[in-house]
């Protein structure tokens, strides 16, 4: 069994839905999708249905992808069903956004039905959602600012690989490989490495400076040798080609 309630974040309709499963006498809860405005509404439409005798209820979380205020009413409403009925309920398996404010609010991840609600809990609630969207912002803040740095950063690569592959014969990869190679062994930072090896290829460039020519040169040789190895297996093997030599 199943039932539905649609809610809506960021101007899009979400849906939530709760599959119930009942086995000698313990019910499973499988709510997916979000707990927000409307889906207490959606957890007692699944509680009524639950047969009669049924002797534990328990929440699987796993799958809710983003509590809010309104969506611990759904959690007063599981709560009271067990007082009324004097039936064990539980919720877990919290994950994500909606494990990260029952932490905030003081409520145990683990299972936030056990024990007694703190006091003024849909109070800090609203604090915790506040706080936890403030964190996903930055965040996303530091990725946007890492992919803005990359974005800055590939041109300059990518022509000190065109350099790499037309001086040393190597493959686009290969190029990179000794970029990386360099900057490990001069704990440089790569986009560095690659606008040294960029300016010394101008008319009037500079050769990089000794220690990462040094680097470059070791990365090279490594490159090309490990490049060798495979092409050289893949032929006739040592052995056989002495044995064919000598017959």
């Amino acid at each position: 069994m199943t039932t539905a309630a649609r809610a809506s974040r960021d101007g899009r309709p979400v849906p939530l839905t709760v599959g119930v499963g009942v086995e000698d006498g313990r019910a499973v809860l499988r709510a997916r999708g979000e707990l927000v405005h409307g889906c207490a509404d959606t957890l007692a439409e699944a509680l009524a249905a639950l047969p009669p005798g049924t002797a534990r209820v328990e929440l699987d979380a796993a799958e809710v992808a983003f509590l809010d205020t309104a969506g611990l009413t759904a959690l007063d409403t599981l709560r009271e069903y067990g007082r009324r009925g004097n039936v064990p309920v539980g919720a877990t398996g919290w994950r994500g956004q909606p494990r990260r404010v029952l932490e905030l609010t003081g409520l145990d991840p683990v299972n936030p039905l056990g024990g007694t609600p703190p006091a003024g809990l849909h109070d800090r609630a609203a604090s915790a959602v506040a706080q936890e969207r403030a964190e996903q912002l930055d965040v996303l803040r530091l990725e946007i600012a890492q992919l803005r740095h990359a974005i800055d950063s590939r041109p300059v690569i990518d022509q000190a690989r065109g350099i790499l592959m037309a001086a040393h014969a190597c493959t686009p990869d290969e190029a990179w490989e000794i970029l990386r190679e360099a900057s490990q062994r001069t704990n440089t930072k790569l986009r560095q490495i690659a606008a040294a090896v960029t300016a010394s290829a101008a008319p009037d460039g500079t050769p990089p400076p000794e220690p990462l020519r040094s680097a470059l040169a070791a990365a090279v040789r490594r490159v090309s040798t490990a490049a060798r190895a495979p092409r050289e297996s893949c032929g006739r093997s040592p052995a056989r080609a002495a044995r064919r030599a000598a017959g």
